[in-house]
Parts: C-alpha cells; structure tokens; sequence
C-alpha cells in the first residue's frame, strides 16, 4: 500500500530542521513572491502549504529539488490517488488536481528563474473532474425579496443594500466587491472598474439602475457616517469590508426576506449568471462579465437550463415519469 501522503507537512518558514537547503530555501521565499504579484493576495497561503508537502515527500525520499525527475512526479501523482482520509475515503479528484496545479505553477517558477533545465511536470496530467453545477441558484422572485429587504435609510441599510445590488447587477466575486474604492464606480455612467480580479486581471463592468442609485445613495449619505477608509464598502466601524462580514450581511438578509437556501455573495454570482442566460444573454457576454478567464467555466450555466428542461419533461411530458 502507498505511504498516505501528509495533508500538512512539517515544513514551514524558517523551520526546516537544517533539511532544506538554504538555497532551496530562497526559493521558496522567491516563488511566494511572485505569487504575491501575480494573483490575489489568498493565493499564497492556498498554495504554499502544498509546496511544502512535496518537499517533505521529496526529503522522506532522499531526492534533492534539483534532481526531480517526471518519473518521481508520476510516483507523487500515483500516492495521491492511493490517499485516504481518515475514514477510508478517497480524497476528490478536484483537490488531488488543485495539489498538481501548485506543482506545475511552482515548477514552471524554477524553470523561468533558470534553476532548472527544463520542467519536469510539463508532461504531468490532470485527473478529470466533474464540473459541478451550481448547488444554490435564487429565484428572481427571491432575488428581488433580498434586494428589497434593506428598508431602512441608515447608513448600515444603505450600505447593505448597495452590496446586495452590487452583487446581483454584476455577479461580482466576494474578494473583488471587498477591494472596490469609490473612484471605480461611476454612478452617472453605470459603470464598475474591478481591478485586478481574479488573475490579476482588470475588467469593466456596467451596472443596473438600482444598482447605481443605491451605491450614490450611499456615497452620498451614508459611507461618511461609518468611518474613513480608501475602500468603498466599510464595516460598521469604519476600516474594510472583510469576506465574513460581507457574508454575514448576505445571510442575515436572505433570512429577513424569508428565503430558506443558505445565500451567500456567491450565490448571487451563479444566480446573476443563470437568469441571464435564461433571458438569452450570449454566454460570451456572461463570461466577460463574471471575468472567467476561460469560457468552460461559463459554459457549465447551460447545464442548469437543461436540467431545468429535465424538470418540466419529467413534471409535464405525458411519458416524461
């Protein structure tokens, strides 16, 4: 049987134990850079504990970096799939890829900075996984309830009901919507600057009436009555809004609006998605919208119109049971 491969290694920033070289070291401390620069600041804490795995793996080995070969990445790839959790399970293949993932980027990293010759994960493949439909999608019945529910003209309900606006009128990632400052937004001409998304891409988004009313309305009478901060969306007092703020918001809402499907900011971005493609936006359209930097992660929306015509076949086809 495999050796179970460790889901947190020994590994860690200036405790390597004398192990790891210091040049090896450097490395590591170079490479969370670059991550640093090149995507969001969440990438490097999700990826750097896989990097440090592997190398224990590899010292468990007696296989300095220098010397990984493809075959010892397919002898890696192989452990991962023979895995279990604690119950017996086998790890899902979308994480074992997510694992691969993080290997390819980091070796890529040592070939481009010329510590290695070539890259010996270039021939490594993926697992094929299932692309998941959304779980939760809202109603535009619901949609509109959660959008109403912030009555109120406190600074508080205008912000929250500028966020649920934003949200619904954009599909906008939770992280992107936290770094939002008010200079993005152009409320005359219904337009929001996400800069660097996901990728660290910048993209240009329209938004709805409502939307643009409720974020001037906002601006405008309530934002300065919460505190001071260069981002547009802040916390009761003052500073930036954080993910689990914003998700908190999104929740105590949804339950005010009585809708009973756990909402969160992401639900409003496959729910945005969906209703548009209902009401026959193209899908290249959604896909510049949401930022998807390829157009299979669009393309999975379609399968929820079709299991929505499997519904009505099953309810309404006279041999549809």
């Amino acid at each position: 049987m495999a050796k179970d491969i460790p889901q947190t290694s020994p590994l860690r920033h200036g405790n390597h134990g004398g192990s790891v070289s210091a040049k090896t070291e450097r490395l590591l401390e170079l490479y969370e850079d670059d991550l640093s620069v090149r995507y969001t600041e969440r990438t490097p804490p999700s990826y750097m504990p896989h990097v440090y795995t592997f190398l224990a793996w590899l010292l468990d080995r007696g296989i300095d970096l220098s010397a990984v070969r493809t075959e010892d990445l397919l002898a890696y790839q192989s452990e991962l799939y023979a895995a279990r959790k604690k119950d017996g399970k086998p790890y899902a293949a979308s994480y074992q890829s997510i694992r691969l993932s993080v290997l390819k980027s980091f070796f890529r990293f040592l070939t481009r900075r010329g510590y290695l010759l070539h890259d010996p994960s270039a021939e490594i493949e993926h697992p094929r996984t299932e692309s998941r439909l959304p779980r939760t999608i809202l109603t535009k019945e619901e949609a509109k309830r959660i959008l109403e529910a912030p009555k109120g003209k406190t600074p508080r309900g205008m912000r929250d009901r500028a966020i649920l606006e934003t949200l619904y009128a954009t599909g906008i990632r939770a992280s992107e919507l936290s770094n939002l400052t008010p200079y993005d937004v152009d409320t005359e001409e219904r337009t929001l600057r996400v800069v660097l998304g996901k990728g660290r891409k910048d993209r240009n988004v329209p938004l709805t009436r409502a939307a643009a009313q409720a974020i001037e309305a906002y601006l405008v009478k309530g934002r300065a009555q919460l505190g001071r901060s260069r981002f547009l969306f802040l916390q009761d007092r003052g500073g930036r809004m954080d993910r689990s703020t914003l998700a908190r918001i999104v929740g105590f809402w949804a339950k005010e609006a009585r809708v009973k499907k756990h909402v969160t900011p992401h639900v409003f971005r496959h729910s945005v998605a969906t209703h548009l493609l209902r009401g026959r936006a193209d899908i290249r359209h959604i896909q510049a919208l949401l930022g998807h930097a390829s157009l299979k992660t669009t393309e999975r929306y379609t399968r929820v119109e079709v299991q929505d015509l499997r519904d009505v076949i099953r309810r309404a086809h006279p041999r549809g049971r």
